[in-house]
């Protein structure tokens, strides 16, 4: 392909044929590589196979390096990306093991003049596209409250997330770290950047390492409050648990919109009993509303013109910081000030 961006992806576990399905479908984007320490894994994805990461780098020249492995091995990944002059690269979330460590990712990145971006897809999300721009034209008033109820119903038994995720298991911070963070990124993406949080944390499996239910209190800037009520062992109506993985209700002055587990969006004005449809059911049979394909989309746009990046890795820290505030208050039992 004349002038198509060259892109390469790190890690060829579940959740890569999201990745790679979509940049499949980018007429702009060819991929010129896959690598994964178990080379029959990146065979098994149809593109030129790698055990090396850094040598993949180097045979392809990669425009984009898409990093799909889990927070331990990202760090050493995108320094040697860095290291190999990359100058754009996706890092999927969690991001990093520390706040510490994606700051000095971030920073090194910035000192070799390449994008950082997290692989944060929530945020483009249909149904929370379509929340977003309802609030921003006053459909329902002034905001006072929201809640996303997590449900995905997955996480009962010895064999939990073993068919899918088995590292889930063993993860000592589990369903703050590794799921919630895609909600502190929404709320922050609908309500802004939280000034405070409250949690109050569980573990209810006890095979797995960390917790898996919770309640976390956000406190929004302009007095707006949303609540993250996450449980992985109950379920929600739907067809497709992962699709929105639970349901949600945000509430203003003027009327409330209703998320289902089938990705429509309804919305109810304030003193009426009927609602309309904001956004009909989803039809997409992949993950999350084809968020994936949006971000990847985004980013091609971004670097062939646009210059706009959701979530770039300096700002993306900033969800970390509220993630650690998040721990310390279920540690320490009481509201935290996000700094």
């Amino acid at each position: 392909m004349t002038n198509a961006l060259r892109l390469a992806c790190v890690g060829a576990g579940y959740f890569s044929q999201f990745h790679l399905g979509s940049w499949a479908r980018i007429k702009d984007v060819e991929v010129v590589g896959v690598a994964d320490t178990q080379i029959s894994a990146a065979q098994a994805t149809g593109c030129p196979a790698y055990s090396d990461t850094g040598e993949m780098i180097k045979r392809t020249s990669p425009d984009i390096l898409d990093i799909i492995l889990p927070p331990a091995a990202q760090a050493a990944t995108i320094n040697a990306a860095l290291e190999a002059g990359v100058k754009t690269i996706i890092c999927q979330k969690p991001f990093c093991t520390s706040l510490e460590q994606a700051k000095e990712a971030a920073a090194r990145a910035a000192h070799a003049q390449a994008r950082l971006i997290v692989h944060e897809n929530f945020r483009f999300m249909p149904w929370y596209r379509a929340i977003k721009a309802e609030i921003a034209r006053g459909g329902i008033g002034d905001v006072h409250q929201a809640v996303f109820r997590l449900r995905p119903g997955d996480g009962q038994g010895p064999d939990a997330y073993l068919d899918r995720q088995p590292y889930f298991q063993k993860m000592p911070a589990f369903l703050v770290h590794e799921t919630a963070v895609h909600w502190i990124d929404t709320f922050r993406f609908l309500f802004g950047d939280p000034v405070s949080v409250y949690a109050d944390l569980r573990r209810l499996n006890p095979v797995i390492a960390g917790e898996d239910a919770g309640y976390i209190i956000f406190e929004h800037k302009g007095g707006i409050r949303s609540v993250f009520d996450g449980n992985r062992h109950l379920d929600h109506q739907s067809d497709n648990l992962r699709r929105t993985m639970g349901e949600a209700l945000i509430e203003g002055t003027g009327g409330t919109l209703s998320l289902f587990g089938d990705g429509r969006v309804e919305k109810r004005v304030f003193g009426s009993a009927e609602t309309t449809l904001l956004l009909p059911p989803d039809r997409w049979d992949g993950f999350g509303g084809d968020c994936v394909h949006a971000l990847q989309t985004h980013v091609v746009a971004g670097l062939r013109g646009s210059g706009m990046f959701d979530n770039e890795a300096e700002e993306y820290c900033k969800v970390i910081r509220i993630r650690d505030a998040i721990y310390r208050s279920a540690q320490e039992g009481g509201k935290v000030l996000v700094t």
